[in-house]
């Protein structure tokens, strides 16, 4: 099997190498997933913890559902089978940025064990770090920064996690933040910790 996949995809062998572009960002590859409920603050924290990085000299980059949706993942739908294959492809896509060096930061629901699990087998366990956002539901809520959950309340949004389709929160996350508890300093601070380690 393997002699065949070498015949098919032979251009595999004659590409640098991920170490080879490692070396010369002077940075590893690393993918940190961040889960929780629509309005938690995944983007906001991601958003923060770039441009510190970029401060740094540490390339980075960030894969949500805005920039995800709007252009390859726009033909997906939010069906059960839609949101497997839109995670699917989203972890595709990471494993290509991790394996050129790059430091990326993906911002999605991703609400099931199931999903998430899928997720880091397609990255690879030794590059796949998991934050849970924890905000509560609540505050998540009270926040509805696009308004989802009140169209979720009126019965307009079918499936909306957190109201009429369950959350699975992990249950062994590397690290966790309660934005509802913590500044966006401290949240940073904390995802920059969990990277430097990592990197």
């Amino acid at each position: 099997m393997a002699d065949s996949l070498n015949t098919i995809y032979p251009i595999f062998d004659k590409m640098l190498s991920r170490e080879d572009k490692e070396s010369l960002l002077h940075q590893r590859g690393i993918m940190i997933w961040m889960t929780g409920l629509s309005g938690s603050g995944k983007s906001t924290v991601a958003i923060g913890v770039e441009r510190e990085l970029h401060n740094r000299g540490i390339l980075c980059r960030i894969l949500d559902g805005d920039n995800i949706r709007a252009g390859i993942n726009s033909n997906l739908g939010f069906s059960e089978e839609d949101r497997r294959e839109n995670i699917r492809r989203i972890a595709e896509i990471g494993k290509l940025f991790v394996d050129t060096g790059i430091v990326t930061i993906a911002c999605f629901v991703s609400p099931t064990t199931e999903l998430r699990e899928m997720a880091r087998k397609i990255i690879g366990e030794k590059d796949f770090r998991e934050v849970y956002i924890a905000t509560p539901l609540d505050e998540c809520e009270r926040r509805d920064v696009k308004g989802l959950y009140a169209r979720a309340r009126r019965g307009e949004v079918k499936d909306f996690t957190g109201i009429s389709a369950p959350f699975e929160a992990p249950t062994n996350p590397d690290l966790s933040l309660d934005t509802s508890k913590m500044t966006l300093k401290e949240e940073v601070e904390a995802v920059i910790e969990l990277i430097n380690k990592n990197i």
